[in-house]
């Protein structure tokens, strides 16, 4: 296991190392370029390119692979710059801003793949964005998803235009990368969190490609922080989006700033609901890092032609933002970090909701009848493509902050029990903690006991999901030595709170990490329940007139013996006072 762990680490920090198969027809041209866009290649063309490009361009380009999937294959990336930091040490020690792209999370959706390495291609050569290599490094991903890539298939994407064959949306464990930012099961996912870590990428571009209807626009451009995420960091967020809008406009794209998908689905004339993504999605993941994010989705029903070339132009439209503004951003993110590091104490937005304020918008669609169907008994959406039609329909952009909550003055503590599996998680997203020294008989804490609980009915991404509804309290309570505390005052504060708050959508908790402390594991036999209850009700006759008071206000209490024994159980000295106690813990101590 150190031997492997010595040679993953070596792998992440070298040139490529592995032999490359037979070199590609043309110099650094795709598969798909010499097609005319219409195919795409197998991820063998990867693994050539990757290397051919580092050979054509020693100085210039590194290739390194930074994990392996599980079905053996290497995670590929190029570093691409014109600085001289062609490592994650360089970068740092010369300043150099850092943008990570990233092709091929859903491997179906593989536009990126070919329109990065045609972008690439002609910056070395100087023909787009130029001299923007010179100041910056372009993280190039082509694929995330390589095992799902090579789930080839001409029926991949029944609802999308092209290429002629495609990869699969899942990876080989069957896991949604792009669900996975987070909890971070897939092992392909705790390579790039580890390839972020490294890097530190002043802003992560996520390329992929719709779902949905048919209509006219070509693209949309979702950027964060935006909704939400550091205020500064906002107003440079919503300039990133109008900058990158303003240039693809230019060039003939009708793109749209929100995700393209109908708020009742199948229907047009519902209209477009913008949301802010929870940190599931990177849109959400990379705000709660004070770090840019720009999710780029094209139409699907567009040919694969116009696809890449809408991306492509998307990627030379960003090369040349980072190399404008890079450097002003590198000083937003750092001042964005020293204000979460003094977030102790203060207020932070834990969810967000879009209101229900709504304006009316034009929208280039085509017609379209909705008719009942025989198949599905439903209404059937039938769209003519030869006849463009303006629709005039609502939309719901107005995003606020739904749940707030006080950041923990000192940090949260996670108890011995959970320590080793929870370390694991913080350490794979970068994030600061300490190991207590000593017990501690009676630490003052705040405690979260959950007053209602809903589990997932079933599975999702592996996980069954779980939603609490309670509140923070102080308790004293004692502290193991080996614990953990992870202080708030760091830059991943807002991450550190979206990862242990109980209340979070995409937390631990929320996961179903935690699930064991909301399952009742003890119980009294009702013939006892019923001696106990007897004996409360003669010694109390207060808990006498509440019991009568529920049997009398509450229907489905009166009507359910198993509630009726429980409300004497749990006042009695074996009730397990863990049952429904969030195991972490908060603290306004610094250890």
């Amino acid at each position: 296991m150190i031997r492997s762990a010595i040679l993953l680490a070596f792998a992440a920090t070298s040139t490529l190392a592995f032999a490359a198969p037979a070199p590609v027809t043309a110099p650094l041209t795709t598969i798909s370029e010499r097609s005319g866009f219409q195919s795409t290649g197998r991820y063998d063309e990867v693994i050539a390119l990757c290397a051919q490009f580092q050979k054509a361009y020693p100085k210039q380009v590194r290739c390194f692979e930074f994990g392996r999937t599980p079905e053996g294959r290497p995670m590929l990336a190029l570093a691409v710059t014109r600085t001289g930091a062609l490592t994650a040490e360089q970068a740092k020690k010369k300043g150099v801003p850092v943008m990570l792209i990233q092709g091929g999370i859903h491997a179906g959706e593989i536009d990126g793949k070919d329109a990065g390495f045609l972008a690439l291609r002609e910056a070395l050569e100087g023909k787009v964005a130029p001299g923007a290599l010179d100041k910056q490094v372009l993280l190039f991903v082509p694929v995330f998803n390589v095992d799902g890539h090579e789930r080839f298939g001409k029926n991949n994407r029944p609802n999308q235009r092209g290429p002629v064959e495609m990869g699969w949306r899942v990876t080989a464990q069957n896991y949604n990368l792009n669900r996975d930012y987070v909890k971070a099961d897939a092992p392909e996912m705790q390579a790039m969190l580890a390839l972020v870590n490294a890097w530190d990428p002043l802003a992560y571009v996520d390329l992929h490609v719709t779902d949905g209807a048919k209509f006219q626009p070509d693209v949309s451009i979702q950027v964060e922080p935006v909704h939400g995420g550091d205020e500064a960091l906002k107003v440079a967020g919503a300039a990133l989006q109008n900058n990158v809008m303003a240039d693809l406009k230019a060039q003939g794209s009708d793109p749209k700033p929100y995700y393209i998908s109908f708020a009742k689905e199948d229907d047009p004339a519902s209209g477009f609901v913008d949301s802010m993504s929870t940190p599931r999605f990177s849109t959400g993941y990379f705000p709660m890092r004070n770090r840019f994010a720009m999710l780029v989705e094209t139409h699907s029903w567009k040919d694969y032609p116009t696809r890449v070339r809408i991306t492509h132009n998307t990627i030379v439209s960003l090369l040349s933002q980072v190399a404008q503004h890079g450097q002003e951003w590198q000083k937003l993110t750092r001042d964005a970090d020293a204000r979460a590091v003094a977030m102790g104490g203060g207020e932070f937005p834990l969810s967000y909701r879009t209101t229900f304020n709504t304006k009316t918008i034009q929208f280039a669609g085509y017609e379209y009848t909705r008719e009942h169907s025989v198949v599905s008994g439903g209404l059937w959406t039938r769209y003519d493509e030869s006849k463009p039609q303006m629709w005039t329909v609502p939309l719901r952009d107005e995003v606020v902050p739904d749940l707030w909550i006080k950041a923990p003055q000192g940090g949260y503590i996670v108890p011995l029990a959970q320590a080793a599996w929870v370390g694991a998680k913080l350490k794979q997203h970068g994030i600061e903690f300490k190991v207590i020294k000593d017990d501690q008989m009676a630490a003052e804490v705040e405690t979260f006991r959950a007053t209602k609980t809903k589990f997932g009915a079933q599975s999702f991404e592996g996980h069954q999901t779980l939603a609490v509804e309670g509140d923070w309290g102080r308790e004293r309570r004692a502290l193991t030595k080996g614990s953990l505390f992870v202080p708030i005052a760091q830059p991943k504060a807002r991450l550190v709170m979206t990862m242990l708050e109980p209340r979070g959508a995409d937390g631990l908790l929320a996961w179903g990490e935690f699930n064991n402390a909301f399952e009742r594991k003890e119980y009294m036999e009702e013939y006892v329940a019923e001696e106990v209850a007897r004996d409360q009700l003669d010694a109390d006759p207060a808990l006498r007139a509440e019991f009568q008071k529920k049997l009398d206000t509450e229907p489905d209490f009166e009507k359910s013996p198993q509630k009726r024994l429980e409300f004497f159980a749990k006042r009695h000295a074996s009730w397990d006072e863990r049952y429904n106690l969030y195991p972490v813990l908060r603290t306004a101590q610094k250890y």
